[in-house]
């Protein structure tokens, strides 16, 4: 499965959606400081998910 998730940060209450195949590692990832692109935002909040059995399918929904 390949997932589009949105997460809130709690420091700045911004919103953030990424794409990945495993989401409670991604999830971690984030709230761990090691993604260049949020690791300032930090700690998160889980908001949202969907899941999509093609990996094009759930690319395309994370640019929407």
């Amino acid at each position: 499965m390949f997932y589009i998730y949105v997460i809130k940060s709690k420091k700045d209450k911004d919103l953030y959606i990424g794409f990945t195949n495993d989401l409670e590692r991604r999830i971690k990832e984030h709230n761990n400081g090691l993604v260049l692109s949020t690791k300032l935002r930090k700690p998160f909040d889980f908001i949202y998910c969907e899941g999509y059995k093609s990996e094009k399918d759930a690319r395309k929904r994370e640019l929407i």
